[in-house]
């Protein structure tokens, strides 16, 4: 994707921290020149220096046939996004929009039976320990977990170009950008409040 210098991101913790944090993913790949793309939770894991991109769709999703003739897959991975207006700046501007985005390339390959069953664990694991009653893989009837097993196909995306865009104000001066997280803070949606938290997190850390 295009990503003007200033808003580039290299640092590879950083950039692991943002797709544990925003694993609900698409994934996209092509049929015959045509993208198609599925819209999923993934799990990112380090095998090593190599990261990996896990997950799994529906058997009747057709995607998934599409990946032994695609050569590079690609996974989006979406942060907090907010309009910016212009009246926020102290002089003259024009509107735009603050986002951060993580875009993923490498080979995609069908997972095999373990590998989709391990994951399943890990998902269920991670979204089901805090609660009070947690639906565990240990805890789901074996019969209703083979039943399902048979309706999706897991996939794994061995990353070779990792494209890191954080567009977060950070060309503007002090004042306007205290301004414009200000500003966010006082918006009705939790879209823009969180960007007003990145924003504060990026420039503390600078």
């Amino acid at each position: 994707m295009y990503i003007p210098k200033r808003f580039h991101i290299k640092d590879s913790e950083e950039i692991w921290s943002f797709l544990k944090t925003h694993s609900f993913a698409t994934l996209v790949t092509t049929r015959e020149g045509r993208p198609l793309a599925t819209h999923i939770p993934v799990i990112v894991r380090r095998d090593g220096e190599d990261l990996l991109i896990s997950g799994h769709v529906a058997y009747g999703n057709s995607q998934w046939k599409t990946w032994e003739e695609t050569k590079e897959a690609l996974v989006i991975f979406q942060g907090p996004h907010s309009y910016i207006s212009s009246s926020w700046y102290e002089e003259e501007q024009v509107p735009t929009w603050n986002y951060q985005a993580v875009h993923v390339y490498g080979p995609i390959r069908k997972q095999t039976d373990e590998e989709l069953r391990d994951d399943l664990k890990q998902l269920m694991f991670t979204y089901e320990q805090h609660r009070e009653h947690p639906v565990l893989w240990e805890t789901v009837t074996p019969e209703l977990l083979e039943r399902e097993i048979k309706g999706i196909v897991g996939f794994v995306v061995e990353t070779t170009e990792v494209q890191a865009a954080y567009k977060m104000s950070q060309n503007w001066k002090d004042h306007d950008y205290a301004t414009i997280i200000d500003q966010l803070k006082k918006e009705p949606d939790t879209g823009a409040h969180q960007v007003a938290s990145e924003m504060e997190r990026l420039r503390t850390s600078d």
